[in-house]
């Protein structure tokens, strides 16, 4: 069985191009994830002459190892996120996943990035009369605050999706603002076009070390020292072992997923359902492989603090029954991939971003809780006019550190 990510296997581009570690670089970026990968699109675009460092190459954590799906939203359902974190701050968190969702596909529309961007929505399935009632509150909540999404009974379901559903299933509420996409082409060609409008890529370089120096910014790394004036860290899972003040803040989650052999095309859109506490996800790709991820909730202690990107028998198990709970169709189709990666959780489920506390020149965002990818463009912009300026955007403050309910886990 391959370990390799779909993503990783079918990227098909050839190698973007890396250099040399510098002595000195007006900006830094750390991380060549989702959010690194746009920061540095944007600091580019703006003049600033990035550099991108990640010691393992373009999607090496959890971009590269997800579902593929950009969805708008809060990472829980709505009216729970306006009782954790109150009623603005979750409108404008959902506003913000909303701009970058549109702004996500302008960026891959002016640059021509080839990514198999589907912007079909997303159906949740509700599984018994519990989930569709809250299904029902969460369409409710969200018309409220101009956020549209749809009720569809089980006949609409499985007409939208093409495929029988599972007896239990009576239903989904569907979001038009979402689509699917191939996660490593993504990255791929944000960081082409950030080349192309001026900035380099350092692969294999370690950063050990971060400080405030005369110059701005001092990096200590695997391949030597590097002073910046400026600097962006997009480590999300890694990030609290380069700014300890993230530790506990930003915890690194486990994430597994699987990739059926191709078969003929039928769901037009992406796919969730609460089979477990976790929630599971998934998609069917340009090329006919069916993309399912999730069932965390069957490992040990849910796969929080797990560090290794190895699948493991229990969730790998978890999925395969899973799949065939939702479609009993597919229960015969072949697997062809399983994988791992590693996701940044904050105990709101809410990302984290700003300025770093006593280090100037330093800006930070992480904890994207498995549902970064609406973020990453405008996160990418925002932090870029960060750098520029020298002063938190205000879009950034419902993502500040030091917000309520904001406790180390």
């Amino acid at each position: 069985m391959h370990k390799r990510s779909y993503w990783h296997a079918t990227l098909g581009q050839p190698a973007l191009p890396t250099t040399a570690l510098p002595a000195v670089a007006e900006t830094v970026v750390l991380g060549a994830g989702i959010h690194g990968a746009a920061a540095a699109y944007w600091l580019a675009r703006a003049g600033m002459a990035p550099l991108l460092i990640d010691r393992a190459g373009p999607a090496a954590g959890a971009t590269g190892h997800n579902g593929g799906l950009c969805v708008t939203g809060t990472a829980e359902a709505y009216p729970d996120a306006i009782a954790r974190l109150g009623h603005a701050d979750a409108r404008a968190i959902w506003a913000l996943s909303a701009e970058g969702f549109a702004l996500l596909q302008a960026i891959v529309a002016e640059e021509q990035i080839a990514c198999d961007l589907r912007p079909g929505g997303t159906l949740n399935l509700a599984l018994g009369e519990a989930h569709l009632a809250g299904f029902k509150r969460s369409i409710v909540a969200l018309a409220a605050d101009d956020f549209h999404q749809e009720l569809l009974d089980r006949p609409a379901a499985e007409a939208l999706l093409g495929l029988p559903l599972g007896p239990e299933i009576l239903g989904g509420k569907y979001n038009p603002h979402a689509a699917t996409l191939h996660s490593a082409r993504l990255v791929y060609g944000l960081l082409s076009a950030a080349v192309r409008h001026g900035a380099r890529l350092c692969w294999g370089a370690e950063v050990t070390g971060i400080a405030a120096d005369a110059a701005g910014v001092r990096l200590q790394t695997s391949q030597g020292a590097l002073s910046a004036g400026a600097v962006v860290v997009a480590l999300n899972a890694w990030s609290g072992d380069l700014l300890p003040f993230l530790k506990g803040v930003i915890t690194p989650v486990r994430g597994q997923a699987l990739a059926t052999a191709p078969f003929a095309p039928t769901l037009p859109c992406g796919f969730g359902a609460p089979l477990t506490p976790t929630g599971e996800y998934g998609q069917q790709t340009a090329t006919g492989a069916l993309i399912f991820g999730g069932c965390r909730a069957a490992a040990p202690g849910g796969d929080i603090g797990v560090r290794t990107m190895e699948p493991s028998d229990e969730v790998q198990t978890a999925l395969d029954a899973g799949l065939a709970r939702l479609f009993p169709t597919l229960a015969g189709v072949p697997v062809e991939r399983r994988w791992a990666g590693l996701m940044g959780f904050t105990p709101d489920y809410v990302p984290v971003a700003g300025a770093a506390p006593e280090l100037p020149g330093v800006w930070f965002a992480g904890g994207f809780s498995g549902h970064g990818m609406p973020f990453a463009p405008i996160f990418g912009r925002l932090l870029a006019e960060a750098v520029a300026t020298g002063a938190t955007p205000a879009a950034l403050a419902p993502f500040r550190l030091d917000r309520p309910g904001l406790a180390p886990a």
